[in-house]
């Protein structure tokens, strides 16, 4: 009995055909990103920035609108509230003081002292409080952009060893793309960028390279099999050849994210909301980006790609 087969076996879409069109969309989408990033910046969180986290619970349903104002007219800067799973559970950010510790310590005080004003009705529960510094911020910031650097040059160089260099180039271009993608969708939505972005980027990268190793595999494989077919029709063949696997990857991990998107809380919110973009994103350029720049990087019927 033959499984279902979401993809006829005979599809033949002409990927290598619209690689144009591909690339004026992500050239588009790269510029955007870019554009965005310059000009908006990134809204990024206390990891990087420094700062107070305080998570707590309150005794009844707030009025974020009102307990933001509250907070806000203690003339401690910027003071982020955001719901944290319950209605009723709360994550507080407060940006770094001037002065030192023992300032940061005042304005942690001043900031408890508002809500216990606020909730009479019973006590808040204070559940965490973590203060980083801005020194570890930057540090954090300066190592959260070199795991993405080396993650990169590490594929890379896994790629040149098991393919050709011009596999390793080829799939290093589709995770910049990926990359660039996802931190230009946080520059338009302002979403908080932290250190469970940066994860969620390395995440991306994984699985972008596991799809693209995987069509990549399937090209060596033609490359071997078929010595006079044109290098497009072969590319597209390959394309073809994996869409199946391809597609069923991308939308089962799809389900698992959207169901953590709706039930993980807000504390994976921003992490699984990358994830998701990402891995469209990721599926597109697989096989739109990847495999296309291959025709331009004079890929041999080598010996070596046998």
């Amino acid at each position: 009995m033959k499984g279902i087969r979401f993809i006829p076996d005979d599809t033949n879409i002409n990927f290598i055909g619209m690689r144009f069109v591909a690339y004026i969309a992500s050239g588009i989408l790269m510029i955007a990103s870019i554009g965005l990033t310059a000009v908006n910046g990134l809204n990024f969180g206390v990891d990087f920035t420094g700062g107070t986290v305080l998570e707590i619970k309150t005794p009844e349903l707030p009025d974020l609108a009102q307990l933001r104002r509250s907070l806000n007219d203690l003339g401690l800067g910027s003071i982020s509230i955001q719901e944290f799973g319950e209605p009723d559970d709360l994550m507080i950010r407060m940006p770094e003081q001037e002065g030192g510790i023992e300032v940061q310590k005042a304005a942690i005080d001043k900031v408890k002292a508002a809500l216990d004003d606020t909730y009479i009705s019973g006590e808040v529960d204070y559940r965490r409080t973590e203060f980083v510094g801005p020194q570890v911020g930057s540090e954090l910031k300066r190592q959260g952009m070199y795991a993405v650097l080396f993650s990169m040059l590490g594929m890379l160089a896994y790629i040149w060893f098991r393919f050709e260099w011009q596999f390793g180039v080829a799939a290093v271009i589709a995770l910049l793309h990926d990359a660039i993608a996802t931190i230009g969708l946080f520059a338009f939505t302002q979403l908080e960028f932290n250190l469970a972005t940066v994860a969620a980027i390395l995440t991306i990268a994984g699985y972008s390279i596991n799809d693209t190793v995987v069509v990549f595999d399937r090209v060596r494989e033609n490359l071997r099999k078929y010595k006079k077919k044109p290098l497009p029709e072969l590319l597209n063949d390959s394309i073809n050849q994996m869409l199946t696997r391809t597609i069923m990857t991308s939308l089962t991990t799809l389900i698992a994210l959207i169901a953590l998107y709706i039930f993980g809380g807000e504390v994976l919110r921003g992490f699984v909301y990358a994830l998701i973009f990402g891995i469209v994103v990721g599926t597109y350029s697989s096989n739109f980006v990847a495999s296309p720049i291959l025709l331009y990087l004079n890929v041999r019927r080598s010996e070596k790609s046998q």
